[in-house]
């Protein structure tokens, strides 16, 4: 059970403390291919990242290529900052690029994950704990339909009763939506934003889904005040050092995550292993994010995973799929578990109009 702390402001709780309430079987190696493994595909994805990314006759044209991000201090390792493509590519040409960079005050990697959102669909999968409420229609495991097309997917907010916000989806109001509450949105052609409920993004006919989580955490491609303000209890309760049991007490530095949308339109995803709200944020407008908000915090639920099966139109599977970051608990897997009772976002190839 998780605890509201009283404060000046509002403090926003998580409960994503503690662990899954099932333990995931063992796995193989070969269920996961490790970062910077050499893939007949990914070279083929790397080669079609020529200028301009022309798609296929008669489609929308591929976002500008992502720049490379500058470090934050002198390089820490090789190749920070820089991108490389990650997943199936879509019509010839990667849909996801992914990088890291060591965020101000730290020593450890955040991973980085930039989506193009003309070349993907994105829809939200719901569980029995978040937002709860079901059954739903999209739910894990994803189904072999859906597999045929997935790129990506990654985790999503908190628990309803500690995200100050809303959920709607499936043609359900699961819970109100809330004035001025980061919202991740979704309409009906599977293009996908994130904004300030009301202000940036409002109900329409062609919205699908709505994901609240808190408040925003950049706005006008800055950190908000709250982000910046040094109160990171604001930001949700975290696991201590060692361990997630209530009672320890939790840490600044903690896992986070967080998604974002850039200036032209491009999707935008970080998550760290030891990142106060301010580097979270700093993260996602150093990657180019204009509007943005945390996801779920804590060691067991971050997760951004791809796909790319051996042949194009084949089945997104755990065992061609590939973690973001080494060292999330949860993996490709995930999104195929049927225990799985957390909410999710996939990104999708989107079909060609």
């Amino acid at each position: 059970m998780c605890l509201l702390l009283a404060g000046v402001t509002a403090t926003l709780a998580s409960c994503s403390a503690g662990t899954p309430a099932a333990v995931a079987p063992a796995r193989g190696a070969a269920q996961a291919t490790p970062k910077g493994t050499p893939r007949v595909h990914a070279v083929r994805s790397a080669r079609a990242a020529v200028p301009g990314r022309p798609g296929a006759a008669g489609s929308a044209s591929p976002l500008p290529l992502p720049a490379a991000l500058a470090p934050f201090g002198a390089p820490a390792f090789a190749g920070e900052g820089t991108w490389h493509p990650a997943g199936r590519p879509v019509r010839g040409v990667p849909a996801v690029y992914e990088t890291a960079l060591i965020p101000p005050g730290s020593a450890k990697r955040a991973g980085i994950a930039w989506m193009d959102t003309r070349l993907l669909s994105a829809w939200l999968y719901s569980g029995s704990k978040s937002p709860g409420g079901g059954p739903y229609r999209y739910t894990a495991p994803v189904r072999p339909a859906q597999a045929a097309s997935l790129v990506a997917a990654f985790n999503g907010g908190f628990k309803m009763a500690d995200a100050h916000g809303g959920y709607y989806t499936e043609g359900r109001m699961i819970d109100p939506l809330v004035p001025g509450a980061a919202s991740l949105v979704i309409y009906r052609n599977g293009s996908v934003t994130v904004g300030a409920w009301g202000t940036d993004v409002t109900m329409t006919g062609n919205v699908v889904a709505v994901r609240q989580n808190l408040v925003p955490l950049v706005a006008g491609g800055q950190p908000t005040p709250l982000a910046a303000s040094g109160d990171w209890r604001a930001w949700g309760n975290t696991c201590g050092a060692q361990s997630c049991a209530p009672s320890v007490p939790g840490i600044e530095h903690q896992w986070r995550s967080g998604i974002g949308v850039t200036a032209d339109g491009a999707l935008v995803y970080v998550a760290g292993p030891a990142l106060d709200p301010l580097q979270l944020a700093g993260l996602l407008a150093r990657a180019g994010v204009v509007r943005g908000m945390q996801l779920d915090i804590n060691p067991s639920w971050p997760v951004f995973a791809t796909y790319d099966p051996p042949s194009p139109n084949g089945l997104a599977a755990p065992a061609n799929g590939s973690k973001l970051l080494a060292s999330t608990k949860q993996g490709p897997w995930t999104f195929f578990e049927p225990w799985w009772a957390r909410d999710f976002i996939t990104m999708s190839a989107r079909p060609v109009r």
